[in-house]
């Protein structure tokens, strides 16, 4: 019959395994980080591009493009990786959810090519290169938060938690970094065009907030670091000039701004890269240490049980009730007393690390609030998803509320819709 010991053992074991997985899981945040950068920057040398008709940034369209061909092989490698290990682990755990967001981030990519046809014969509008680069990057960082969300360890969850906020921030940025290339080259907006600009500076803000509240000191320096005065000052000049009327002028001039906020948009985002490195690089060393400490335990553990006897373990069970033990047990009251603390010490440091992880995944909620909102928009709208979420959006901008208020409002509203008719055509 097997002892308590024996199953402290085997807890250790899943422990380590759930470790190492998340390991893997958090390489492969690091590697969809650094491709969603490219991207980024794919995305704002194509809309300066399609907005100047093919005047600029043609010549460094080919290079970009073949950075952001060789990280989208490494992504795909470490995709077929982790369905690999899946398998030959024969656990569900999160897995179910992360390869449901793959499958559906995968045809994006395989149409990358496409795109950029249509884009260097200069067949699409901006809005479209942006709204296409954007769906594509929301579906990778979809990827990154079904990792945050079904991480087991609170302090991988938390640096996790911190990374998808960043990444989301930053990709806020890096679309501003295009709208507002494109705008400024046009040399002309409207109030539409002014409120979502607007609405894209508040978005970061929100996501660097939660970001700043789950990252280590260590990191949180960097970042300040990161946000050099000049050009965060510059950047606010020309945010006033793209968010106000912008009065009519040579079309050298607006030319002149827009490769002047490219530029400064893009020290920014690069800047930001060093910080979204550095939380890949705690990530990586966390996995790391906590693996390597799960590890050693277990070694003790196993030490522990060669040493005690097969019945060892029981007598000091009921101390705390008042009871006494008849007789000591074989080897001495001290290493029996050890095996209990052990098990009583796993127990507790679980239950905390349950208690941190549910703290934690609190922050991810409002992006699952979202996606209810949607799907009972597409259920009674007989909307896609993509219709949905600009729906939500317009909704908060016309209100000036934040989107997680606005899907709370409608999830609260519910039971009070008519049902949709199967019979009805979309």
């Amino acid at each position: 019959m097997k002892s308590g010991l024996h199953f402290l053992i085997a807890a250790r074991q899943c422990e380590i395994d759930e470790l190492d997985q998340l390991a893997r899981t958090s390489e492969l945040v690091g590697l969809i980080g650094r491709l969603v950068h490219a991207l980024q920057r794919e995305r704002g040398m194509s809309n300066v591009f399609l907005a100047s008709r093919g005047q600029r940034f043609a010549d460094q369209r080919d290079p970009q493009i073949a950075e952001c061909q060789a990280l989208e092989q490494a992504v795909r490698n470490g995709f077929d990786q982790l369905e690999t290990e899946a398998r030959q682990r024969a656990s569900a755990g999160n897995s179910a959810r992360l390869f449901s967001r793959i499958a559906w981030v995968l045809p994006g990519l395989d149409a990358l090519p496409a795109l950029r046809g249509r884009i260097g014969a200069l067949e699409l509008a901006p809005a479209q290169s942006t709204a296409a680069f954007a769906k594509l990057v929301a579906g990778l960082l979809a990827v990154v938060f079904e990792a945050a969300d079904g991480a087991t360890d609170p302090e991988i969850s938390r640096l996790l938690v911190a990374m998808f906020n960043f990444m989301q921030g930053k990709e806020f940025a890096g679309q501003e970094r295009a709208f507002g290339a494109a705008t400024l080259a046009l040399g002309r907006s409207n109030e539409a065009q002014r409120v979502q600009w607007l609405h894209l500076i508040e978005s970061q803000e929100r996501c660097f907030h939660v970001f700043t509240d789950f990252s280590s000191a260590q990191v949180l320096v960097l970042w300040r670091e990161s946000q050099a005065d000049a050009t965060m000052a510059e950047l606010e000049r020309l945010r006033r000039v793209g968010t106000t009327t912008l009065v009519a002028a040579p079309d050298a001039q607006y030319g002149q701004l827009s490769q002047s906020w490219f530029d400064c948009c893009t020290r920014r985002i690069d800047a930001m890269r060093t910080v979204e490195d550095s939380l890949a690089d705690e990530l990586r060393a966390l996995c790391n240490r906590k693996t390597a400490q799960a590890r050693t335990d277990l070694a003790a553990y196993r030490q522990l049980l060669d040493t005690l006897a097969p019945q060892s373990g029981g007598a000091l069970f009921f101390d705390d009730a008042g009871t006494q033990a008849v007789a000591p047990a074989p080897y001495g009251r001290l290493l029996e007393r050890s095996v209990l603390d052990m098990v009583q010490e796993q127990s507790q440091r679980l239950q905390a690390m349950s208690d941190e992880l549910q703290t934690v995944r609190a922050s991810l909620n409002e992006r699952k609030v979202v996606e209810r909102a949607k799907g009972l928009l597409m259920a009674h709208r007989r909307l896609s998803e993509d219709e949905a979420h600009k729906m939500l959006r317009q909704t908060a901008m016309n209100q000036k509320r934040r989107l997680v208020d606005v899907a709370e409002s409608m999830l609260a509203m519910a039971d009070y819709l008519p049902m949709p008719d199967a019979r009805a055509p979309r």
